[in-house]
């Protein structure tokens, strides 16, 4: 994923302003504190990894058909067997026992 920028303080230029519950304050300052990090560094990193996020969902791409049948193929082909993952899905989580 690419870099988001939101830890380069040099080149912050521009205010973004914003209204939060004092329960939403709280807890992101919980958070932000508990990672050691300002609550500015801490929401403008959440926020651009959610932009992100949401940017790469939406992307498309093209594709001829033929591509595109190769493409669903694999997609529907059965996963091969692996017994390591298979073990690891089985395992309780430790939480759980």
């Amino acid at each position: 994923m690419p870099e988001t920028g939101a830890r380069d303080i040099g080149a912050r230029r521009e205010t973004i302003n914003l209204r939060a519950s004092q329960k939403q304050k709280a807890l992101i300052d919980r958070a932000a504190k508990a990672l050691g990090r300002s609550r500015s560094d801490f929401m403008l990193e959440a926020a651009c990894r959610e932009a992100e996020t949401v940017l790469l969902d939406r992307r498309y791409f093209v594709l001829s058909e033929e591509a595109f049948e190769r493409f669903t193929a694999m997609l529907d082909k059965a996963p091969a067997s692996n017994p390591k993952l298979r073990r690891l899905l089985q395992t309780k989580a430790p939480w759980d026992r």
